[in-house]
């Protein structure tokens, strides 16, 4: 993506560089309605779209995508841009776009979300980035759900679902030596050593019972068999395949 010259047609090497007068030349004959400033203005802010999509460049998109998409952020800038506040239009453009490429890796997530769910999420940014810039600290997620008159659980699952996904090779620390990855620092539910010490229990407290009473056990819960099939395939009733697992069950517990 740095290395990349031409992006959608457009010599990047070559994009005009506007100085802070014909900015606001431009910007006078664009509130008068004229196109061809527009178009200038446009072209010659381009450069601050290519700075701003070098942020996402580690995320597999293509850089013609992200470019359009920032195009499109600039644009809406542009049209919304109000020159009495005396704000520099790069501080205005910038989160303008970062917003318009962020609302798009989100909806082309290969991870689904639900339309109410973005659209919730979605609010709760907006409401987020108001109360923050009012209160000039961040909101609560309590804050966030009153303003919206929501619960707050709905706020938390909303934006929970629409972050980016993380690989679990994502190097997270350094230390001069070999990266610490994200898979580093999740915990394996299935292959700890409280389970393992689990298993040779359970093994141990299965030797203590008779050999029917394991048959039973085995065929109920290593195979997955109801009791009504246990029972038609050791030729005793239901019932006493029933008093028979519960009694192995209890014994097992007390030795466990």
């Amino acid at each position: 993506m740095i290395n990349k010259v031409e992006i959608c047609g457009v010599n990047t090497a070559k994009l005009p560089v506007l100085s802070n007068a014909e900015k606001d030349e431009l910007f006078e004959r664009i509130k008068k309605g004229d196109a061809k400033a527009r178009e200038d203005y446009i072209k010659g802010n381009l450069r601050l779209v290519l700075s701003v999509i070098q942020r996402f460049n580690n995320r597999g998109e293509y850089v013609d995508d992200l470019f359009q998409i920032g195009c499109i952020g600039l644009i809406k800038a542009i049209d919304n841009f109000d020159t009495s506040q005396n704000v520099k239009f790069s501080t205005y453009a910038v989160p303008m776009i970062i917003g318009e490429i962020r609302r798009y890796l989100r909806d082309n997530n290969s991870i689904r979300v639900s339309r109410s769910l973005r659209d919730t999420a979605y609010k709760a940014l907006a409401v987020k980035e108001r109360l923050t810039t009012q209160n000039s600290k961040e909101p609560t997620i309590n804050e966030i759900a009153k303003e919206l008159d929501i619960p707050k659980e709905d706020v938390v699952i909303a934006l929970d679902a629409i972050q980016d996904p993380i690989s679990l090779y994502e190097p997270v620390y350094h230390d001069g030596g070999d990266a610490l990855y994200v898979m580093d620092q999740l915990k394996d539910e299935k292959s700890h050593d409280d389970g393992w010490l689990e298993e040779i229990s359970l093994k141990e407290a299965m030797k203590r019972l008779g050999e029917r009473e394991k048959y039973i056990l085995t065929l109920r819960f290593f195979e997955g068999k109801t009791q009504m099939e246990v029972a038609d395939e050791i030729g005793i009733s239901q019932a006493q395949v029933s008093r028979l697992e519960k009694s192995a069950l209890l014994h097992m517990r007390k030795y466990i």
